[in-house]
């Protein structure tokens, strides 16, 4: 993806109103670039062989003869531009979800659900574009914050806003001091863990990481935490004791 702020943006359906509809709004809108549209995924995946690295967001449908839009954002992967799917059929948002897209309109749309959906697109380029070579100076609030995606965007966590993370299955949960509504996030418990700093957090059981200064009282390899009680696991005793021995 460019560090530009306009977007390379592609247009890929097999109905060719649609198809039209969707270009006409990428030409209508001042940080998109219409680079080309396809009735077909086919098609697409050709011109972005042909065209590597030159497309940064995609617009697809999802059903469509021969290759669907979800099979096209597959095989493309983590690599190729980031997705908005089209479609009529809500009950395909989940999987959606889990190829990574930005964000889902369904049929018939509007305008303004479209641009709703590409300054998403926009948003994420902002946050993931390189940054130019700047000289040394005071750290960086990269430590204070993360950024995590939940519900078709990137939200900014505030690090001492969190007070423990909660892992279910291919999901987190982020459970946050400023608000009784948890993060949801498709991602694994250890790869969150890689994201937040050790010297802050902790973990303490195959499906709990917990914001160390967040805990209120240790009891019977349990701790507290507001009003909920989180188990020790077996294999975390050791480094939760030798934590303990510093904290006392």
């Amino acid at each position: 993806m460019t560090a530009l702020l306009s977007l390379k943006t592609i247009a890929v359906d097999d109905e060719p109103l649609a198809l039209g509809m969707v270009a006409a709004f990428v030409e209508k809108t001042p940080f998109l670039e219409l680079v080309g549209k396809f009735g077909s995924a086919v098609e697409a995946l050709k011109y972005l062989h042909e065209h590597p690295g030159t497309v940064d967001l995609a617009f697809l449908d999802i059903q469509m003869q021969e290759l669907n839009g979800l099979e096209l954002a597959r095989v493309l992967g983590p690599t190729g531009p980031r997705v908005i799917f089209t479609t009529a059929f809500p009950q395909y948002a989940l999987e959606g979800y889990r190829v990574d897209a930005i964000d889902y309109l369904v049929k018939p749309f509007n305008y303004e659900e479209f641009l709703r959906a590409a300054s998403k697109a926009r948003a994420y380029a902002e946050l993931t574009a390189p940054q130019s070579a700047a000289p040394a100076a005071a750290a960086p609030e990269e430590d204070e914050y993360l950024f995590l995606k939940a519900e078709y965007q990137l939200v900014r966590v505030a690090l001492s806003d969190i007070l423990y993370v909660e892992g279910l299955k291919d999901y987190v949960k982020v459970h946050l001091k400023s608000t009784p509504r948890a993060l949801l996030s498709l991602m694994s418990l250890k790869a969150m863990e890689e994201k937040l700093p050790a010297r802050r957090f902790m973990r303490i059981h195959r499906s709990f990481i917990v914001a160390l200064d967040k805990i209120e009282s240790v009891r019977r390899l349990t701790v507290q935490i507001g009003a909920v009680t989180i188990p020790v696991g077996d294999q975390y005793k050791e480094i939760f004791m030798q934590f303990l021995s510093r904290w006392t």
